[in-house]
């Protein structure tokens, strides 16, 4: 009998998925302050276990390969998935948080008291963080990446670990919403974002799913 030939449509060809997670928590998340690319931020306990439960959840998934910003809190979230995955941490440096400049390591809420903050907030395309790098070219620099990860694993599934502007300015671009909008998106930590890339374009599965992360500790409080 002669080999069946036909070429698959378009249509037909199975998409590749990209889970997008961001890093568990952390002393620098709980306080509020901008870790950027500030070193030696590790995950705390909370994270830790948000971490270990991500684990869990994506211990039933194929997953054909891991990627991570190269920062220690996002290798450590990437650590808990692999361990239960034959699989290699790839870091890339196209997946680093946002470069926040002279902003990097200051408190939140005191960086909404500048004017630039609001410009951040609701112009991001306009927008640029002193010393650093402006928030167009970080949302360029993700989803060339992500982009470039997709192709390279079609028909695959793979995880990228990252954070959170990273992962909304990315959601944003694929749903096809102005970026000057994306603050809308909400990326809590140790999340999962799913978008299937077919060939006809993009699909955002879900957004933000936390439904296996584990109650938020409780403050103790004093006698």
């Amino acid at each position: 009998m002669p080999k069946n030939t036909k070429k698959k449509s378009k249509s037909d060809q199975k998409p590749t998925t990209v889970l997008f997670i961001r890093h568990g928590e952390n002393e620098w998340t709980k306080s509020h302050k901008l870790a950027g690319r500030t070193p030696d931020v590790h995950l705390n306990k909370q994270g830790q276990k948000q971490a270990k439960a991500l684990g869990k959840r994506l211990a039933g998934v194929k997953l054909d390969a891991i990627y991570a910003s190269p920062l220690e809190r996002t290798m450590e979230t990437a650590t808990a998935i692999a361990k239960h995955h034959n699989l290699e941490i790839k870091n890339r440096p196209g997946l680093l948080e946002v470069d926040y400049g002279n902003w990097t390591g200051k408190a939140i809420a005191k960086l909404a008291k500048e004017k630039s903050w609001h410009t951040i907030q609701f112009y991001p395309s306009g927008a640029g963080f002193p010393g650093g790098e402006t928030m167009y070219q970080m949302q360029t620099r993700f989803v060339q990446e992500v982009n470039a990860l997709a192709a390279a694993h079609p028909g695959q599934t793979i995880a990228i670990v990252g954070h959170a502007d990273l992962i909304k300015s990315a959601v944003a671009h694929y749903l096809g919403v102005h970026f000057d909008l994306f603050q809308r998106i909400v990326i809590s930590t140790a999340s999962i974002t799913t978008v299937a890339f077919t060939p006809v374009g993009p699909r955002v599965i879900s957004v933000n799913d936390t439904h296996h992360n584990p109650p938020p500790q409780e403050k103790r409080k004093g006698k």
